[in-house]
């Protein structure tokens, strides 16, 4: 127990300490939300894996769909750095910088009220990424408290709130500057933790070949025997709907879009490509792995209608390693979800502050336009807005910790209703509008009333079809919804 504590009170300081150090560089919103536009490739490839991979991966995701899939669960890390990771950069990188530098956009909701030349864009933009970053942060607090619970004895409760006060702390302090240097810092724990917990947990049962032998032993009912060590295991399509869901997902996430707009230059693009990539891959990849052995350890308990306990099977699983491994996996999963929290509230806040609170009028050449005031006003225009920003941090962690406290289904689900809903809306318009200039702002109206509609009416109707099936419909079918009402409407003006 001596070994966690001091471990994690070194990982406490050092977090806190760089947002005392970051504080110079979040005087101004650049700043503050994008960190000057000036990171380079491994702060911006790390930020962008750190935020990517989190305690909703390593505890929720890992675990329920290791225990579904068997050993294919891997096939969704590699998803994760070969969708998720590679093709991100090369169809999106270079694009979305020079893209939102000409616009001067700040914000995805910023982005799409600038390039469509529409406030009502903006507005709802902000308002569909406030509102559904929300269960994706629970989610992630949900995650920490649960392996910090099994690591230290502690109450999940008490968890949460130091884990929302921490993130808080830093967050607020430095901005984006300080999530970017944590989450650099963040991710080598993140590479050490998951080669770690690999070697351990196979080493508990006999090695890989042992391991794998074993697995291809394990029954279930309806289940043919070998199958959850198989090439694509026992429900292919199924693994192919949360590949989607979470690595095509991330091309239409506002915390995962916005580390493009904050990146230096193109060669720190094509650097930050390959390290992005191969980090996805260790973490990714080694994670999916480990938990589709989750069969060979006891199962969890069962909840009161029969369901399985999910988010406890990666626990449970890590729970007889030595305490000094445990030390190091909470630390790994810490640093997993606090990089994700940050990325989350901060842009949560920058979401609220720049597109609702002071949004800038957009000029008729679809660029935002400042305004005619002087230097002194301007800086304390842009001090305001960092300090709106700053209050808004705290009541976003506020709202997310309360839900958290008293989650309403599992991690999984939740992340399903919050990327479904989220890349639902914005995936399609925004890649395509990158690359196709005949998008119809009424095609983005359609396709965030198509990405929130499907997800919200699936949730109203007591999920009918599995949270994370239903994402990536959501995703996938606004690559139809665009093209064809840009179409129609064009169609319907020519005729009018």
């Amino acid at each position: 127990m001596l070994v966690k504590i001091s471990l994690t009170l070194i990982f406490f300081a050092v977090m806190a300490a760089v947002g005392f150090y970051s504080r110079r560089h979040a005087g101004s919103v650049d700043g503050f939300v994008l960190g000057g536009r000036n990171v380079g490739a491994w702060l911006t490839a790390f930020a962008y894996g750190t935020s990517y991979f989190s305690a909703v991966v390593f505890i929720g995701y890992a675990g329920q769909f290791g225990w579904k899939f068997g050993l294919s669960a891997t096939w969704i890390g590699v998803g994760n750095a070969v969708i998720g990771s590679l093709l991100a950069w090369l169809v999106l990188g270079r694009r979305t910088m020079a893209e939102t530098r000409r616009l001067g956009s700040r914000t995805m909701p910023d982005f799409f009220g600038a390039k469509f030349r529409s406030e009502g864009l903006r507005i709802a933009a902000s308002i569909i990424a406030f509102v559904f970053l929300i269960p994706y942060t629970a989610g992630v607090y949900k995650g920490i408290g649960t392996l910090f619970g099994m690591g230290f004895g502690v109450s999940y409760h008490w968890c949460v709130a130091a884990m929302a006060a921490l993130t808080a702390v830093y967050v607020i302090l430095g901005g984006y500057k300080a999530t970017a240097i944590n989450d650099f810092i963040q991710g080598i724990v993140m590479l050490f933790g998951i080669t770690a917990m690999i070697v351990a947990v196979l080493g508990l049962k006999g090695g890989l070949v042992d391991a794998v032998s074993k697995m291809a032993l394990v029954e279930s009912p309806g289940v043919a025997k070998g199958a959850y060590a198989s090439l694509f295991g026992p429900a292919p399509a199924s693994l192919l709907s949360v590949v989607v869901l979470t690595s095509l997902g991330t091309w239409g996430l506002p915390q995962m879009v916005g580390k493009f707009y904050s990146i230096k230059d193109e060669s720190a693009i094509r650097r930050g490509t390959v390290i992005s990539t191969l980090f996805a891959f260790a973490v990714a990849g080694g994670c999916y792995f480990l938990g589709g052995f989750g069969r060979l350890f006891p199962a969890p308990e069962t909840l009161p209608d029969g369901r399985l306990q999910f988010d406890a099977i990666i626990p449970s699983m890590l729970s007889t390693l030595p305490d000094a491994l445990i030390a190091l996996v909470v630390l790994l999963v810490l640093s997993a979800s606090m990089s994700t929290l940050a990325s989350l509230v901060l842009t949560s806040a920058s979401t609220l502050t720049l597109d609702i609170i002071y949004r800038d009028r957009i000029s008729g050449e679809g660029e935002v336009a400042a305004g005619q005031i002087d230097d002194a006003v301007a800086v304390t225009v842009e001090k305001r807005k960092v300090v709106v920003m700053r209050v808004l941090i705290i009541f976003f962690i506020a709202l997310s910790v309360l839900i958290a406290l008293n989650p309403p289904t599992f991690i999984a689900q939740l992340m399903g209703i919050s990327w479904g809903a989220l890349a639902g809306a914005f995936l399609a318009p925004f890649v395509l509008s990158l690359y196709w200039s005949g998008i119809e702002k009424e095609a983005v109206w359609a396709s965030f009333a198509w990405g929130v509609g499907i997800t919200v009416a699936n949730m109203l109707l007591g999920n009918p079809v599995n949270p994370v099936d239903c994402g990536a419909v959501a995703m996938v079918g606004g690559f139809a919804v665009v093209p064809a009402v840009s179409f129609a409407a064009r169609l319907f003006r020519r005729r009018g």
